[in-house]
């Protein structure tokens, strides 16, 4: 079992010839990707982050057996904040992962306003917060930090748009470098910008 989330870690070998391959046409993956990289982090000491667990009050569970509980009802006990959090070069970190197939924009709608307060929280006692987003009709991932989100956010409530440009994303934000065994290398970026 790995911590916190209990499940096995996937960790596919690949080759040089056949990496490309792998990173064309992924589809909805990012968590998958997303995790895989935050394990090879780990493993290799470079940082420590984890996805949060979602808070989940269980109401009810089905034995038929000792050996195979089955919960039948349960609900989310909160809201959750963002995806994931952690710690690195003495900065907290904290993010958000989101995924479109959307070619031309961003829909606001993928986020909620608890996570937005809490991104602001975060940034307001000096750690890093930020969006990882990702086009996957592009084929393309970038690092969107937190701070260019919330006008954007607020903007939605007077009138602005309920969406960012892809174009805005791009000039904006950073492509986050893919490759293995970091599938999305978030912390080549938070050198550049912190460090």
């Amino acid at each position: 079992m790995n911590y916190p989330n209990g499940k096995k870690t996937r960790i596919n070998h690949v080759t040089n010839t056949d990496q490309r391959a792998n990173f064309s046409n992924r589809g909805m993956t990012l968590e998958e990707d997303i995790n895989q990289t935050n394990h090879y982090y780990l493993t290799h000491n470079i940082c420590v982050v984890h996805k949060k667990p979602t808070p989940v009050q269980i109401v009810n569970v089905d034995y038929p057996k000792r050996s195979a509980a089955v919960i039948t009802e349960g609900y989310f006990k909160q809201a959750s904040t963002t995806d994931y959090n952690g710690v690195y070069r003495g900065r907290y970190i904290d993010f958000e992962a989101k995924e479109t197939k959307n070619k031309t924009s961003f829909p606001l709608h993928n986020f909620h306003q608890h996570q937005i307060e809490h991104m602001k929280a975060v940034i307001e006692h000096h750690g890093i917060a930020f969006v990882i987003m990702r086009f996957s009709s592009h084929n393309q991932t970038f690092f969107f930090p937190a701070v260019k989100l919330f006008p954007l956010w607020e903007s939605q409530y007077k009138g602005g748009r309920k969406s960012i440009p892809y174009s805005f994303i791009a000039r904006e934000g950073i492509e986050v470098p893919t490759g293995y065994p970091a599938l999305i290398d978030y912390i080549k970026v938070i050198d550049h910008l912190f460090f």
